[in-house]
């Protein structure tokens, strides 16, 4: 299958690595193969290029270089920050909101299992938190406070900045999981007022297998992998010197880009959303008309199966629902509930999602191919 065949609009899912990037993992696949804590010239090597990708990443999010704690990915950063502060405390009480990823929900939920309290924070229609839930939950023994930076299946832009704000004056923990907004707006952890946020290099054009958890200094969490004293204790286990290589070169290119990456996104996607409008009049928009990443377009068809519709698209257009599918059935996504979408509306939404290797004609002609998909349908 070509590259050419089918218009990736999946970028939310995972993003083409970068040619950079792949020019950069090779070099060190062929050239830098020391394990970066050994002692000598081999090691040296790779212990320079580990930690020339640790400043990359610290510079790209507004962080010190010693805050950064390479991982596996997010589904590893969040588990760390989650349960390494529950197991600093062992019980009390955590406030998340209801639209987190799986990867911050599942562990939190563990954590209710075993006894500590938990409150869910609804979110409005636009799929976004108020401050005033916040208040209104807040314990004696609040222990941490999860709040995704932007939704992976809307692209909703969090209040982060203030949220952080309240917890810091609180002096509770802050986890940001900004998997999804690394690389594609700008993200700081200072003006963010977070304690903990999780960075993930396949959603910016870096290799899968590899991330971070920023930890800010001073914070302190306990380790849940036991072995070498590696990443500050926290995290053991030899370095994927390639991967991390490749993540700090993603970085370097999306400070560079970042700007114009904002500006072309924005521009693609709304045209899109123009072009999907102009041909399907009861398209409704699910998310923020603005304040939602720039890449990211959730819509719903009504009277018509977003399943169905990607199965007809499917030859010619790469792209997802907002619900989850398994052996067979069809649910509607949990997060466009949350928001107040009807079932049928959830049931008929598509998730768009751009990047930086798509072209103004694709987004003409992937408009062109839903619409008369959707006229078949």
């Amino acid at each position: 299958m070509k590259r050419s065949e089918i218009i990736y609009l999946d970028n939310n899912a995972t993003t083409p690595v970068a040619a950079e990037v792949v020019r950069a993992m090779e070099r060190c696949l062929s050239t830098n193969f020391g394990n970066p804590s050994s002692s000598h010239a081999y090691g040296k090597k790779a212990k320079n290029a580990v930690e020339k990708s640790r400043t990359l990443i610290a510079d790209l999010i507004g962080a010190e270089k010693d805050e950064i704690i390479f991982t596996s990915g997010g589904t590893e950063a969040n588990n760390m920050a989650i349960l390494g502060t529950a197991l600093k405390f062992k019980s009390g009480h955590i406030i998340a909101s209801c639209i987190e990823h799986p990867s911050v929900m599942n562990p939190i939920k563990h954590l209710e299992g075993l006894g500590y309290r938990v409150t869910y924070l609804p979110v409005n229609k636009y799929g976004i938190v108020r401050s005033k839930d916040l208040l209104n939950t807040l314990k004696e023994d609040t222990r941490l406070i999860a709040l995704m930076h932007s939704n992976n299946e809307t692209g909703s832009i969090q209040p982060v900045a203030g949220i952080g704000k309240i917890a810091r004056n609180k002096n509770i923990p802050l986890l940001c999981d900004a998997a999804q907004s690394v690389g594609k707006v700008p993200v700081n952890v200072k003006k963010l007022n977070t304690d903990f946020l999780t960075v993930v290099s396949h959603k910016f054009y870096g290799p899968k297998g590899v991330g971070v958890l920023y930890i800010k200094k001073g914070v302190t969490i306990k380790p849940i992998l036991f072995g070498a004293s590696h990443e500050h204790g926290l995290r053991p286990g030899t370095e994927n010197v390639a991967s991390i290589i490749g993540l700090g070169k993603a970085c370097e290119l999306a400070k560079k880009e970042m700007s114009n990456r904002v500006r072309t996104m924005k521009s693609m996607t709304d045209k899109l959303f123009q072009a999907l409008c102009a041909e399907i009049p009861a398209l409704k928009l699910n998310g923020h008309a603005s304040h939602r990443l720039p890449n990211t377009l959730n819509v719903s068809f009504p009277g018509i199966s977003g399943a169905q519709l990607l199965t007809r698209l499917r030859k010619q257009i790469a792209a997802s629902t907002g619900s989850a599918c398994h052996e067979g059935t069809h649910s509607p996504s949990s997060v466009l509930k949350a928001m107040g979408v009807s079932d049928s509306d959830a049931l008929s939404a598509l998730r768009l999602s751009l990047g930086r290797t798509n072209t103004e004609r694709e987004i003409q002609k992937a408009a062109e191919i839903i619409a008369g998909a959707c006229r078949t349908l």
